[in-house]
């Protein structure tokens, strides 16, 4: 069983502080990454797994609350334990199944009890089957705001360096967001959507034709990379 890989975000570097201090006393804890806000926690997931988040609430831009409702309905999405010093978002909380809600000043022997619930659900969790991806879209931060993606409207996906644009059947205009294209492809249900070249991954379901190794979604025409061919034309041949 390896360690619970963790996140800590906090607007307040004291606060901050002492909860990276905690996470490291803990013995079946990881701590991969510390933010000060939603956006460099969103970043953060981006580019690697964890399974747990420390998630502060009142954080400028955007909330502890809003944070986590953008991680709803995503597979593999982290726990989450709020830790704030507002007892009113405790019922909403929750209501966000949330795996424990800690008020500040927080003690060392409270946080064990908080950290100590998440292990064991999360050791429940490796031992249950996961269930079939019933989520409908997911979110990404663009043009400083969260914007839904359908998984049914997606067409195809560029990757440009730390950048990717997301082409959309509802939209003239792809959305850009920061993140790479391994991390957005983390996001896709694997049985509709393929990387077909180390900069584009396409909707299975929105190819009209393939010729000479290329991919015609509408006017885009895709290539397909020499190290995903065989990969491919078995996917196409199995739908």
């Amino acid at each position: 069983m390896h360690k619970l890989r963790c996140i800590a975000v906090d607007d307040e570097p004291l606060a901050l502080e002492l909860l990276e201090d905690n996470i490291r006393q803990i013995p079946f804890m990881e701590l991969v990454a510390s933010c000060q806000n939603a956006f460099e926690a969103m970043d953060i997931l981006h580019e690697q797994n964890a399974d747990l988040i420390f998630l502060d609430i009142q954080m400028p831009g955007i909330t502890g609350v809003q944070f986590l409702k953008s991680l709803q309905g995503q597979s593999s999405s982290p726990m989450v334990i709020f830790i704030t010093a507002y007892e009113q978002y405790a019922l909403e909380g929750f209501e966000l199944d949330v795996v424990d809600y800690l008020l500040k000043p927080v003690s060392f022997e409270r946080f064990l009890k908080a950290a100590n619930k998440a292990f064991e659900l999360f050791k429940l969790r490796q031992q249950t089957p996961a269930p079939e991806l019933l989520s409908t879209h997911f979110f990404v931060n663009a043009n400083y705001a969260l914007v839904k993606i359908r998984y049914d409207e997606i067409t195809y996906i560029e990757g440009l360096k730390d950048y990717v644009k997301i082409y959309l059947t509802s939209a003239r205009h792809p959305v850009i967001t920061r993140m790479t294209l391994k991390g957005i492809e983390q996001k896709l249900p694997s049985h509709e959507f393929m990387r077909v070249h180390k900069s584009y991954i396409v909707s299975l379901d929105k190819i009209q034709s393939v010729r000479n190794l290329k991919i015609h979604i509408g006017e885009a025409i895709i290539p397909v990379g020499e190290q995903y061919v065989e990969e491919f034309m078995k996917s196409i041949g199995e739908n």
